[in-house]
């Protein structure tokens, strides 16, 4: 059987970093999606966050609340 995840957060590497951070210590399983290409170090520095889709209900309120941290 495979995970399906969701996508729920694109930003930079350190907030992408943060907010997976929280989520883990909250239990909620995260997958973080990088366009760095190791050998290279060439990024523009954009990650995606993604969760398993059974812990998006969980995971809702602490990435809104985070979003909003972020945008003060």
């Amino acid at each position: 059987m495979t995970e399906s995840y969701t996508k729920v957060f694109t930003e930079s590497t350190l907030l992408v970093k943060r907010l997976k951070t929280l989520l883990d210590a909250e239990n909620i399983h995260s997958r973080i999606k990088s366009d760095k290409i190791p050998a290279y170090e060439i990024t523009n520095y954009i990650d995606e966050l993604f969760i398993l889709n059974e812990d998006v209900e969980k995971a809702t309120p602490i990435i809104e609340e985070f979003k909003k941290e972020i945008a003060e």
